[in-house]
């Protein structure tokens, strides 16, 4: 030591090497941190995909004091009621979400659901407000991840508005990412649609883009992927679609399956899609309707008392609240089946009278549409107040069907609200 406590140079130059290896080694850390929230790397313009927290932000909210719920909402299948509560939600939800509209697979199902939403109010202001966002991103799909799925949802509301007009813009970008996908050789190591609920982002683009055009390459494609992922993740016994592999061995706490509520619901409201656009001359036309049926009679089977569905369907006692998202997609299918004369109206139409006055009890009273479990790939837990862009998307589209079943119904049997518990 030198005089006064100072240290001699050497130790001191020692102590400052150790301080600048520390900092390195943190700031390695933080870098490192950063890249694993990016999903993807960026793109030209608006060819980007979205951080995952940036995704999840956007999506939804779960605000520990929602206010009230409604209580100006009626479950009676009339068209009067069903409208009133598509409008309530819709315009709650347009005035939140329109600022920050994307091209997430997120917004992609909300764009749906507002688009029919005009449709059952005859409010043209849904209907407008997808013509000013698809014109703002050039009616193209997000492309940085291609073969991806979920960049291609938003495709679905693109060919919707194309046969509108017919104006070649409108699907243009959607048809050449199509086109290289069609072309695109399977990989033996992986699936195309790994994951169940791709089944609902790809597969209707695919079938919507094969009715525009006339070419059934597209469906012909969608076809031979859709019964591969059939294969690995369909269960032929549950009737239900595992959400990955990852769950095939996996079990709930009371030893059941895991079958994740929203991942079958978007499968359900896939064949809703899909059959909708399909010829009825298709050669496996009726391999689609053979599953479809299954599904829907376990779906219908495994019905919670208040009309809903938890988010692990085969063990309801582990999560406390309905999951509305699932709930509402089951509901649209469930009432397109009914509308189409797939499933028998006698046997299934209580099933979705029973599903909407659920859902309308998670209704708030200025139009927000709670119980929607958050961004996942699983069975979880969630707040009451907790909503997301694509369980709103869900539950309008439940609506134009309901809405659709309700004009066409010759008796309509109104039922109460249950309680929320």
């Amino acid at each position: 030591m030198t005089g006064h406590g100072i240290p001699e140079a050497a130790p001191l130059n020692h102590l400052v090497g150790r301080v600048l290896s520390v900092l390195a080694v943190l700031a390695g850390l933080a870098a490192l941190t950063a890249t694993a929230q990016v999903v993807q790397p960026k793109a030209p313009e608006v060819q980007t995909a979205t951080p995952l927290s940036v995704e999840r932000a956007s999506a939804g909210d779960s605000p520990d004091e929602p206010g009230p719920l409604a209580t100006d909402l009626s479950p009676a299948l009339t068209h009067a009621a069903i409208s009133k509560a598509a409008q309530k939600v819709a315009d709650w939800q347009l005035a939140r979400a329109e600022p920050v509209f994307n091209q997430q697979w997120t917004y992609a199902a909300l764009y749906d659901g507002l688009l029919a939403a005009s449709k059952t109010t005859g409010d043209p202001r849904y209907h407008d407000a997808m013509v000013k966002m698809a014109a703002r991103f050039d009616w193209k799909l997000v492309d940085a991840r291609f073969p991806h799925a979920d960049d291609m949802a938003l495709g679905r509301s693109y060919v919707d508005l194309y046969l509108e007009t017919r104006d070649p813009i409108r699907i243009a970008d959607t048809k050449a990412i199509m086109d290289r996908l069609i072309v695109r050789p399977d990989d033996p190591e992986k699936l195309l649609w790994w994951w169940c609920d791709a089944l609902f982002m790809a597969p209707p683009v695919l079938a919507k883009m094969s009715a525009a055009t006339g070419d059934r390459r597209y469906l012909d494609y969608m076809d031979r992927e859709w019964w591969q992922t059939s294969a690995s993740l369909y269960d032929p016994a549950e009737h239900l679609y595992f959400r990955d592999s990852r769950y095939l061995a996996q079990k709930e706490k009371n030893g059941q399956k895991i079958f994740w509520s929203r991942g079958n619901g978007w499968v359900m409201g896939a064949f809703a899609k899909v059959l909708q656009v399909m010829s009825k001359d298709y050669p496996s036309r009726e391999k689609y309707i053979t599953q479809y049926k299954e599904m829907a009679n376990r779906v219908a089977a495994i019905q919670g008392k208040d009309g809903l569905w938890r988010s692990g369907l085969l063990d309801p006692e582990s999560y406390e609240l309905p999951e509305v998202s699932g709930s509402a997609f089951f509901t649209y299918s469930l009432a397109w089946g009914i509308n189409h004369g797939v499933l028998d109206r006698a046997k299934f139409q209580p099933v979705v009278e029973r599903a909407w006055a659920g859902i309308l009890s998670h209704i708030y009273a200025d139009g927000r549409l709670g119980s929607i479990q958050p961004i996942d790939g699983q069975p979880g837990k969630f707040k009451p107040s907790a909503s997301s862009v694509y369980g709103v998307g869900a539950f309008l589209l439940a609506a134009s069907e309901l809405d659709a079943l309700a004009q066409n119904a010759a008796v309509l049997r109104p039922n109460k609200i249950p309680s929320q518990k």
